[in-house]
């Protein structure tokens, strides 16, 4: 099986704690239902910087990722499908699915 990096992307914050206690319960139930799939369940990300290829750097990441997590699976049409049922899609968030693979 390949791993598979879930990049997302935009969405929108929740409004109360009510709200933000809600949205916790979807991503614990959406990973609980993945299983073994995950590998990491990673983390939201904040504050960011882009450094381009002369070395100059400039506030904000290009890509506007919000966060990711990594899952293993059979081919990318499988990651895929798994990313179709991602709690960040009820949020108005994207998921990019990308491939890695090993160098060492």
């Amino acid at each position: 099986m390949a791993k598979y990096l879930l990049a997302y992307t935009g969405g929108i914050e929740p409004e109360s704690e009510e709200a933000g206690q809600a949205v916790m319960n979807a991503w614990i139930a959406w990973f609980g239902s993945l299983g073994a799939a995950v590998v990491d369940p990673g983390n939201p990300i904040g504050a960011s910087a882009t450094v381009a290829s002369d070395g100059s750097s400039s506030a904000g990441g290009a890509s506007g990722i919000t966060g990711y997590s990594v899952v293993e699976a059979d081919s990318l049409d499988a990651a895929t499908a798994i990313a179709q049922s991602c709690p960040h899609l009820a949020a108005s968030g994207s998921v990019e699915v990308y491939e890695t693979f090993d160098v060492m």
